[in-house]
């Protein structure tokens, strides 16, 4: 696809296309739009509210401040709460947290398996005796 069959299918569903989309070297331009229309704008497995949550953590534990600001916006034109958005950058620090630590400390990974699938194993047995 080219720069200019992009730039139509953009204006077209957005009403716009900015000019930032408009730099993309034209060997790629294509396959990115086709990224982001079947993966972040279709519909796919996941609910769009739940991808742009999803990107929102993700953008905020880059420090992207671009990505934060799209996906806080596209999280709320689907839905999300103030609430659910406050609570996706929680869990997007939470996991980067936890995965600095990890890492950093070189916790032995196999170690970190078998104990992840004992929790989880624990949450279920606890969970089916109604103790959640």
């Amino acid at each position: 696809m080219n720069r200019t069959d992009v730039l139509r299918e953009v204006e077209g569903a957005f009403g716009y296309a900015p000019d930032w989309l408009k730099d993309i070297p034209e060997s790629v331009v294509g396959d990115l739009w086709q990224v982001m229309k079947k993966v972040q704008l279709g519909t796919t497995e996941i609910p769009n509210k739940y991808k742009e949550l999803i990107g929102l953590a993700v953008a905020a534990t880059t420090r992207c401040r671009y990505c934060t600001y799209f996906h806080t916006e596209a999280a709320k034109a689907n839905g999300a709460t103030d609430a659910e958005i406050k609570e996706a950058i929680l869990m997007g620090s939470a996991t980067n947290l936890f995965s600095t630590w990890l890492n950093g400390s070189q916790y032995d990974f196999e170690k970190f398996q078998r104990e992840t699938s004992q929790m989880l194993e624990g949450a279920r047995k606890q969970m089916h005796a109604g103790v959640r």
